[in-house]
């Protein structure tokens, strides 16, 4: 029985089969052995594949991560021949018959998956607690959620049940809910990791897929057996690779904009989630970094406006295809409403909005540019709310009596006045900014590197992320900072879940 499953990163349950002081299996039924103890009470895995994973690990394994228990996130990342729901109960029972690209090269890495882990329908929502599944809980305090839309693999994650998992982000879904769980998630640049087979899921270069680690060498050594393009790809990221080397040469001196503005759209943050960049500020100088108090490079509202558009724009297409597929009337009694509402409005939305918004996001992108002309890395809080309970994750009455009546009837061609449309934008943004106050999304619409790094707690030991934001191309500087700041400053499992 290995005992010690918990105290390993992947590379070194990797070490430890290779030297043949573990098999394979033995690690496996470690892993399962505290999924079944802990899951019950976290239900981050929704999909156990047990069987699967044991008759993989009677296979010859290979790669860097050969015989390293791993758990699959339940959307996007198909896995032929076994279950993949998207989070929805559309997509319940329904087995992928594809492999995905992305996936194909974790496999290829040699990880062993056991399992599919939970995930808001579509990976639509900040907070992972799909009416397909139910919430998923935090390791620190099941009382709370994990964030999202990730959430069950972060969760898992910060439990110990596995090393790493995979992960999305769509506008923060590694970074969200790696900050809330304590772990380290970063996502790469658009273009890095393939997004096929199916490229209707990456929303307009806002989505691209990675890992949640506990440890900053895991990250980077997985991000160098995904990395690379793929055909058909609509973006390729620019070097240098080589990022698992790269964390053994010198950092050098960096330069660092730190922005501790305390307000997201209008509202307070969380004071714990200000102290952690203050004092992350002071930890960068100490390393001897400059670190510079400066002002966001940016306007966060046009920044979530764009993003939004994009977003409801892609999901109104993927609506379309649903109910080609499945009917209008099965798509209309199996998806959520936040989910049909945010394709209805993208069916709403003039040709010319999303127009717009392209160009806004490369204006955007254009200015963060500039921004690191100066500085090499941007420095915020990754969320503005330390974990929120499971019940400020429900629709509040009002939120419900709106969407119900939105999508009535009653509403019918409602939404084709601009005011009217315009207003269920702001009614959607407000329930996010009031649930999470994220300060993520800036990285999808411009396309660049950034990570949320688990470097503070507040008084009741609640995990707090600090979020990077690098230059396009360069999550080497991310890494090597990180890796120096977990030396610095090291993060822990929640072993006592």
């Amino acid at each position: 029985m290995f005992n010690e499953y918990v105290q390993y990163d992947a590379l070194a349950l990797a070490e430890l089969v290779s030297k043949g002081e573990v098999h394979p299996k033995e690690v496996l039924e470690a892993a399962i052995r505290r999924a079944e103890k802990l899951n019950p009470r976290l239900n981050a895995i929704v999909t156990p594949l047990y069987d699967y994973a044991r008759d993989r690990v009677q296979q010859d394994l290979s790669g860097p991560f050969a015989g390293v228990p791993f758990l699959l996130k339940d959307v996007h990342h198909a896995l032929k021949g076994t279950p993949m729901s998207n989070g929805s109960r559309l997509h319940k029972g329904e087995v992928s018959e594809v492999t995905a690209e992305i996936v194909r090269r974790f496999l290829d890495a040699g990880v062993v998956v056991f399992g599919k882990t939970n995930t808001p329908e579509y990976k639509l929502s900040v907070l992972t607690m799909p009416e397909a599944w139910g919430p998923t809980r935090n390791p620190w305090d099941v009382t709370r959620l994990p964030g999202g839309s990730s959430g069950g693999s972060a969760a898992a994650v910060a439990a110990g049940i596995v090393p790493m998992a995979s992960a999305t982000d769509e506008g923060g879904s590694i970074r969200m809910p790696a900050s809330a769980c304590g772990v380290f998630g970063l996502k790469p640049s658009r273009g890095r990791n393939p997004i096929g087979p199916d490229f209707s899921w990456e929303a307009e270069g806002l989505s691209t897929s990675g890992v949640i680690t506990r440890t900053v060498r895991d990250s980077a050594a997985m991000l160098d057996a995904t990395e690379g393009p793929e055909p058909g790809s609509p973006y390729v990221a620019p070097g240098p690779t080589g990022f698992l080397a790269a964390l053994s040469d010198p950092l050098g001196r960096l330069r660092i904009g730190v922005s501790t503005a305390s307000n997201v759209f209008g509202m307070p943050m969380d004071g714990p989630c200000v102290d952690a960049v203050r004092v992350t500020g002071l930890l960068l100088q100490d390393l001897g970094h400059v670190v510079e108090e400066v002002p966001l490079p940016y306007d966060e509202w046009e920044v979530l406006q764009t993003f939004l558009i994009l977003l409801a724009a892609n999901t109104a297409a993927v609506m379309t295809e649903l109910e080609g597929r499945y009917g209008k009337s099965r798509v209309r009694a199996s998806l959520e409403d936040v989910s049909l509402l945010l394709g209805k409005v993208g069916r709403a939305m003039p040709a010319e909005s999303v127009g717009t918004s392209r160009i806004n996001a490369r204006r955007i992108g254009a200015k963060l540019a500039a921004f690191h002309d100066d500085y090499d890395v941007l420095v915020t809080p990754t969320l503005g709310r330390v974990p929120i309970p499971i019940e400020q994750g429900e629709l509040t009455a009002a939120e419900k009596r709106l969407l119900r009546f939105v999508l009535s009837p009653a509403a019918a061609g409602l939404l084709h006045v601009r005011r009217f449309l315009e207003r269920m934008m702001e009614t959607q943004t407000e329930s996010v900014v009031r649930q999470v106050l994220w300060r993520t999304p800036i990285a999808n619409v411009a396309g660049v590197p950034a990570m949320s790094v688990p470097l503070h707690r507040t008084e009741n030991d609640l995990p707090v992320g600090v979020q990077f934001i690098g230059r396009y191309g360069d999550e080497v500087t991310l890494l090597r900072l990180a890796a120096q700041l977990e030396e610095a400053k090291p993060w822990r499992v929640a072993t006592g879940t």
